[in-house]
């Protein structure tokens, strides 16, 4: 980081440098993949136990409230190291909207057991007719007692076939606009009408999966917000997803990987060039996330889309790099043997193809920066 940093700052460094050397099991450093759920939540409960799985929340809520400096130099160091990938659904998403929004009953049952690793969880947003344009999900839910009785589709849903829990949008009533009577509900994925299939994809990993809801019987007292309002609840934890997909963590892996490819290569001009474009993009993106988020710790949370359109295409364009740099080993599925050890050259290449689309994809994102940032008129739909 081209940031100065205090001294305070540099011992963290230090020290997370070196606990990462020291912890980080051998036969997950560089994982391209997530790990399967027995290793990836061994290694989260390991970063869960030295206080370092959820440095963004708050210290009452658990977390480490740590800066975002701080936030950064974790991301730094775990990539250099190469700590592998863990779902973070529960860390990212629904764990900061409970924080937020969750009753103090709900606060109690859940947010413990995010931090432990104890319960995984998966976002039901996406459906078959309902991805971008999400006001227009069709899973129903009607109110019977004290239960919602949900029946519907999901689809597009990471790691679903091996989450405890699933937070969804189901709708509960018909309104004049798609936005209304919608409610966000907290799903025990062990309850009876439940079936998941998970879903292959160009990488060769099932990362996603269908969830399938039928008659589907919740309590009440698992609603966030109110019955009909979950628009709202839906959307800001759209902002804080937005957020932390637009940290610089998974483009300081890519440069990292970057690295390892041109140190085994015999160094030219154009790797040069290519090295120092993607230390300068990832420099980018590390200022504008601390823009960002020092501005949300301040209380004014600015937009978060053109975060999100950043960091992705970022990874991207640093992927791209490592292809051109492998040339002809571009298009190999395995890994091989380099001077520096097996490297693969093409897993996170087609793994970063999905990062531009999940989230709300980047033309979306454009969109709602064109309207809700820079003013401009919403296109009129042709007859």
């Amino acid at each position: 980081m081209l940031r100065p940093q205090t001294p305070e700052e540099l011992a963290f460094r230090a020290e997370v440098a070196e606990w990462m050397r020291v912890n980080i099991p051998e036969k997950l450093r560089y994982a391209t993949f997530r790990p399967s759920p027995h290793e990836a939540m061994s290694w989260y409960k390991m970063l869960a136990a030295r206080g370092w799985v959820a440095p963004h929340w708050p210290v009452a809520s658990g977390g480490m409230g740590a800066t975002p400096t701080q936030q950064v130099i974790l991301m730094e160091e775990m990539a250099r190291a190469g700590a592998p990938d863990f779902p973070t659904q529960g860390l990212n998403h629904i764990g900061p909207i409970l924080i937020k929004c969750g009753t103090p009953l709900q606060q109690k049952r859940f947010l413990s057991k995010i931090l432990s690793g104890d319960e995984i969880w998966c976002q039901g947003y996406s459906e078959p007719g309902a991805g971008s344009d999400l006001a227009s999900l069709c899973t129903r839910a009607t109110v019977d007692g004290d239960s919602l009785v949900i029946s519907g589709h999901k689809i597009w849903t990471t790691w679903g076939h091996h989450a405890d829990w699933m937070f969804a949008l189901v709708r509960t009533s018909d309104g004049t606009r798609k936005q209304q009577g919608i409610t966000f509900v907290l799903i025990d994925l062990k309850t009876a009408g439940i079936s998941r299939r998970p879903i292959r994809t160009i990488a060769g990993d099932d990362e996603f999966c269908e969830v399938f809801l039928d008659s589907v019987r919740v309590p009440m007292e698992n609603i966030v917000g109110e019955i009909d309002q979950g628009w709202k609840v839906a959307t800001a934890l759209l902002s804080e997803e937005r957020l932390r997909i637009g940290a610089p963590a998974l483009a300081l892996k890519a440069l990292e990987r970057l690295r390892h490819f041109a140190a085994a290569l015999p160094r030219s001009s154009r790797i040069e060039h290519l090295l120092a474009e993607a230390e300068i993009e990832t420099e980018t993106l590390i200022a504008s996330f601390l823009n960002v988020a020092e501005r949300e710790a301040a209380g004014n949370r600015p937009e978060s889309s053109y975060l999100k359109v950043l960091a992705t295409e970022t990874v991207q364009k640093i992927l791209d790099s490592l292809q051109e740099v492998a040339g002809e080993s571009a298009p190999i599925r395995d890994a091989v043997l380099t001077s520096c050890g097996y490297l693969d050259y093409s897993e996170m290449f087609l793994q970063s193809r999905r990062l531009t689309i999940y989230g709300g994809t980047n033309e979306i994102q454009r969109t709602i920066i064109a309207t809700k940032v820079l003013g401009l008129p919403r296109g009129r739909r042709s007859a």
